[in-house]
């Protein structure tokens, strides 16, 4: 009933139809959450690193529960914990969380601490390889939780946690993801100096183990060093953990925003032949005396911008709006082979219903 409802609000605004011939495989969709796994450092008898009583464990776990507070207000968000309580976790279990609960984003809190006392800042790290010493020694220090762990020589077998390079080659892997993650590494950073007036100590990339195992985008931050004593009080206040939470949520939801058509799951909608049923023209279309072809990718009522990132990479995407649905292509081809092979690309990367249209003399229609 939505879907004829939707079809005559848009025969309304946008009288320039053509009938169809044929049934209508709609790839109008329906809304599935944003998941998002918070993953508190340490824990257990892994306290992380210690200053006195002030333990990195226990602010990482405060300030998970913060961020997660605040993003289980919307509902368009679904909040996964890897721990709630203090306990210990294995690296590969944390990662195992997210993978198992199918993350569109991990984000992993942590303190800093340096032999220096002065050091200071914030900083956002995604996977990739160590280029400093200083940058080794972080990384160093956050995988060393694996030696806590039982066999830890096979369930990282290939990994060293003092050389994070010898897992190179698994950096192909998530290859797919560096991108969104240093956005999202971003978002956290500019957010941090917004708010917090602290030194910006920039985005880096390192061999973090619990990275390397989580396959969506993944982050990594470093709140602040609890080694310098004006942060170690800042990030052990509630009013401090309230403004890096909140800086962290409004992170999150900058980068979210801009990936909601890739939280819909596709719903075919089955119109009966016979019975007058009409595909919209789009609003603006291309070149009346030329023929396109054009895959369909997915419709929603939400508006996403037209960029190939928040669609896993496809080419050439464009954006069309019929009433109060954004229907969004990727492509504009010559010729009918090319369209074929571009229709099964988008299937393979997840777009089940896509289907091809055709342009011709200002008016669409599915071929």
């Amino acid at each position: 009933m939505k879907t004829y409802i939707l079809l005559i609000i848009a025969l309304i605004t946008f009288p320039v139809v053509i009938q169809a011939n044929t049934p209508l495989d709609s790839t109008i969709v329906s809304s599935k959450k944003f998941t998002i796994v918070l993953d508190a450092g340490h824990g257990g008898n892994d306290p992380g690193k210690k200053v006195g009583s002030v333990n990195e464990k226990d602010i990482a776990l405060k300030v998970v529960k913060k961020i997660g507070a605040l993003l289980n207000k919307n509902p368009d968000i679904k909040v996964v914990y890897t721990r709630t309580t203090d306990k210990f976790l294995e690296l590969h279990e944390r990662a195992s969380i997210a993978n198992k609960a199918k993350a569109d984003l991990f984000v992993s809190v942590h303190c800093n601490a340096a032999a220096n006392k002065s050091a200071k800042g914030n900083e956002t790290w995604v996977l990739g390889l160590h280029r400093s010493d200083d940058n080794l020694e972080v990384v160093q220090r956050e995988n060393s939780v694996i030696l806590l762990e039982d066999n830890y020589e096979e369930k990282y077998a290939g990994f060293d946690p003092n050389d994070p390079s010898s897992f190179a080659a698994s950096l192909l892997t998530q290859e797919d993801f560096l991108d969104n993650s240093i956005e999202m590494a971003a978002n956290v950073q500019t957010k941090f100096e917004e708010a917090l007036k602290r030194k910006n100590r920039g985005v880096k990339q390192a061999g973090f183990a619990v990275l390397r195992l989580s396959y969506m985008p993944s982050v990594l931050i470093e709140t602040g060093f609890i080694t310098n004593t004006e942060e170690r009080n800042f990030l052990n206040s509630n009013a401090g953990q309230d403004k890096v939470a909140q800086s962290i949520f409004k992170a999150i939801l900058n980068y979210q925003k801009n990936r909601d058509i890739n939280n819909f799951e596709v719903e075919p909608v089955d119109i009966e032949e016979g019975n007058g049923s009409q595909i919209i023209a789009p609003k603006e279309s291309v070149e009346k005396a030329s023929i396109v072809y054009m895959v369909q990718i997915a419709a929603s009522s939400n508006e996403v911008a037209a960029k190939s990132y928040n669609f896993k990479k496809l080419p050439e995407i464009s954006r069309e709006k019929s009433g109060g649905i954004y229907r969004y292509y990727t492509g504009k081809l010559s010729n009918l082979e090319a369209a074929v092979e571009l229709k099964k690309r988008a299937n393979n990367a997840g777009y089940d219903g896509a289907f091809i249209v055709v342009v011709e003399n200002g008016v669409t229609r599915r071929l």
